[in-house]
């Protein structure tokens, strides 16, 4: 095993580790109850605790696992912080569920397979979807304004590439 290369902080690199870890990474911080700005926030860390720590990771396969931990853990302590700072909260909140680890390999696994189907979606329908699943709490007036797309056509847009990506996932997946 060797600590993974400099050669993966290319844009493209980073991009792959996006789609294929973001959603995952988005879900764990979530799952521990934080607002959307806060597991944005938890998710970004764990990002760039990657960019700062690539060379300490020993096993570039493993490196999905790596980012849910950091998430988890940033997470953690986000919720800690909350609870520390905000007196009225209780401070007995039930730990977060994790699922066992079949299930996690096949949520993977079919996550990987839709973010692969949405690729290969026509354009602007990739960007639209991946846009409106890691930042759902963006406005239509941001999405116009970061896709170059009239915020009248973006619910219209959005429900075409919908039912295309539910047609080529229900081709895949009989």
């Amino acid at each position: 095993m060797t600590p993974m290369s400099h050669d993966f902080l290319d844009e493209r690199s980073w991009r792959e580790l996006v789609d294929r870890y973001g959603h995952r990474m988005w879900a764990v911080a979530r799952a521990f109850g934080l607002s959307a700005a806060d597991a944005s926030d938890a998710v970004q860390a764990a990002w760039l605790r990657l960019a700062e720590h690539h060379h300490t990771v020993r096993d570039p396969a493993r490196v999905g696992a790596w980012l849910v931990t950091v998430t988890r853990n940033e997470a953690c302590r986000m919720t800690r912080h909350t609870a520390r700072h905000h007196p009225g909260l209780p401070d007995d909140l039930p730990a977060p569920r994790t699922p066992d680890p079949m299930t996690t390999v096949l949520d993977t696994d079919e996550a990987h397979r839709l973010w692969s189907a949405v690729k290969r979606l026509r354009s602007p329908c990739p960007a639209l979807l991946r846009l409106m699943a890691t930042a759902p709490e963006a406005r239509y007036t941001q999405i116009s304004h970061h896709l170059d797309m009239p915020i009248g056509s973006i619910g219209p847009t959005r429900s075409r590439c919908l039912a295309q990506l539910r047609a080529i996932w229900q081709q895949e997946n009989p």
